[in-house]
Order: C-alpha cells, then structure tokens, then sequence
C-alpha cells in the first residue's frame, strides 16, 4: 500500500460570504447531495478563497497569520461590493457560484498572499494563473456526465447578488472539517 507523503494541510484563507447567500449556496448544496450524491466540501462554511489550504509550519502559528493580516492588509481599506451572477465550474471537478473577477479582488487576494508569505515564508505560494474568485458548491465527488445537467439546474435559479467583501477569515482543519477560526473585518 503506498503511503502518502504529502503533509496534511492545516489552514486556508478566504472571505466568507453574508448569511442570505450562504443560505441559498447551501441549498443549491443540499441539491447536489440529494441529485448526485456529492458530499464534498460539505462541511466547509460558504467563503471565497483567497489563499487555498497549505500546511502552515509547526514554528508558525494563527496568531502569526491574524497579526500579518491586521499589520499588512487591514489599514489598506480593501473592502468592496462584489456580485455574484449564476454559477459555472471547473471542467468536471468543481462547480461554483461565479463570483465576478475584478481587479480589486485580485489585489485583495495578493496583499493576503504577500502578507502570509511575509509572516511565514515557504508556508505557501502565490497562484500565477489569473484569480478567478468563486464559491464552491460542489467538488471532487460529481459523477462523471452530469456536470452539465447540473450547471443548467443551478443557473435555472437565476442567482444574481451584490455582497460585501467586509472580512478576511482565517480557517483551520480539525480532522476532516475546515473551521473557520477567526474573522478579522476589512
């Protein structure tokens, strides 16, 4: 049996999103569950990520994220009203929520990025293909062929929202669950 050598990861950054359109994602969730038997993700609260899960070193800690966070990202003032329009996926891996791209996410997405790195360097690195913000309702566990079938399910839902990017949430695993540690206000 070949054993994995790869370290588990422990953290991920991200924006979690208004309880409104958490309710609604989890619904579309619960669609996917119960018409596909998706189970993947499931118990990580709705958020757009910004920096996806990596294992933050031993010698690090939360506290060395929040503080790099509040000193190098905070007193930027990055806060913003992003929208959501329908959903799309990622080939057959991930369907989502497609969270408009624009540059303000992008530079938000970079300070966190650069600030991580800064605090705890080698924990992580920073994405070159272009930030495509989303919020993931289903992944990994889709059934081969139904992708389009179920993108046309969500879509018929008509999901077009404005929502404030107000937060930057710190997540942490306790097994197989992400928790979402702490939340600092942007």
């Amino acid at each position: 049996m070949k054993q994995n050598t790869i370290p588990q990861q422990t953290h991920f950054i991200g924006v979690l999103l208004p309880e409104d359109l958490t309710l609604t994602l989890e619904e579309c969730r619960r669609y996917m569950r119960e018409a596909y038997g998706c189970k993947s993700g499931h118990g990580t609260p709705i958020h757009v990520t910004l920096v996806p899960p990596f294992r933050l070193p031993e010698k690090y800690s939360t506290a060395d994220l929040v503080s790099a966070i509040e000193k190098n990202v905070l007193p930027k003032g990055l806060s913003f009203t992003a929208h959501i329009e329908n959903f799309d996926a990622f080939g057959d891996r991930t369907l989502f929520a497609n969270v408009c791209a624009n540059d303000l996410w992008t530079h938000l997405r970079d300070e966190t990025v650069k600030a991580v790195l800064n605090a705890c360097p080698g924990c992580t690195k920073k994405d070159q293909r272009p930030f495509q913000p989303h919020a993931s309702v289903a992944n990994r566990d889709i059934p081969a062929g139904v992708m389009t079938s179920a993108l046309q399910e969500m879509n018929e839902m008509q999901v077009a929202e404005d929502f404030p990017v107000d937060n930057i949430t710190i997540f942490e695993r306790n097994g197989s669950r992400w928790n979402a540690t702490v939340s600092l206000p942007l």
